[in-house]
């Protein structure tokens, strides 16, 4: 019995340290291959999401931000999402109840729309449907705003779905239980929204920054819950830090994925630069 706990644990001692070179293997060919400096990595996290048009996105003087518009919000709200949860919420892992998905229903609808109506505003939409009618004009500001929502609705799904997958002895209350809650939630987006609308390069290096990194954190997240469920791993951890090494699984793939996606659509397009129309 001894022998085959030391077996074991010689076994779980090759793999975490395969894992770390894996990763390391992987985090240093992407940053090899990828755009020289911190705005060129996080254009390349961006460049495997989003489709990075120009005019669809905002910009620090020429410089354009890694994310589109919709995609920026999305992420950043995302993020904020996470980390109010985190706050609030902390080992919750019940789903919220009905009338709060009611208004995540709208939240994502309202970013269909926006997103359906933005699309068919495309060039060659346009030229093969001139007379297709829209709804209204799309801007970048509720490209963001739609976002936000999206990120929200995000965040309010991926949070209970981590925590209900980590923890032996979970809380199963609504993370988010009611709509005092989700309105304070939607305010803080709001008022990042509002910020980043300003313009002002102090605001949007930050945004860019954690709309790339949220990338990065919610696929993460979204694999790790898939690495505990695939070995039964899920509710049998005290600590969120005990899922350092699921979690660092999570990440390679995460970035195996990011570096594929750049490998091919750089194949296929021989820039690093944004889709060539607005």
């Amino acid at each position: 019995m001894a022998r085959t706990h030391l077996i074991h644990h010689k076994v779980s001692k090759i793999g975490k340290y395969l894992l770390i070179f894996i990763t390391s293997l992987v985090l240093i060919v992407w940053g090899l291959e990828t755009p020289a400096g911190i705005l060129g990595k996080l254009d390349a996290v961006g460049y495997a999401v989003c489709h990075r048009i120009d005019v669809r996105s905002f910009h620090i003087g020429i410089r354009q931000l890694p994310l589109c518009a919709r995609c920026s919000g999305q992420y950043v709200g995302a993020m904020i999402g996470l980390l109010f949860q985190a706050v609030y919420s902390r080992r919750r892992s019940g789903f919220p109840p009905r009338r709060v998905f009611v208004i995540l229903g709208i939240l994502g609808l309202a970013y269909f729309v926006d997103g359906l109506n933005s699309y068919l505003y495309l060039p060659p939409f346009l030229e093969l449907f001139p007379n297709l009618p829209h709804l209204y004009i799309p801007t970048n500001t509720l490209r963001l705003l739609t976002g936000s929502g999206m990120g929200i609705v995000i965040s309010v799904i991926l949070y209970p779905a981590l925590t209900g997958s980590i923890y032996a002895n979970p809380d199963i209350h609504p993370v988010m239980g009611g709509i005092k809650p989700l309105l304070c939630l939607t305010g803080l987006c709001v008022i990042a929204d509002l910020l980043v609308l300003t313009g002002s390069s102090y605001i949007l290096y930050p945004a860019a920054l954690i709309s790339a990194v949220g990338v990065i954190v919610l696929l993460s997240f979204a694999y790790t819950i898939v690495i505990l469920r695939i070995f039964k791993k899920e509710n049998t951890y005290d600590r969120f830090v005990q899922i350092s090494l699921p979690l660092l699984a999570g990440f390679m793939i995460t970035m195996l994925q990011t570096g594929l996606v750049d490998l091919i659509r750089y194949i296929m397009t021989g820039t690093w630069s944004g889709f060539m129309f607005g």
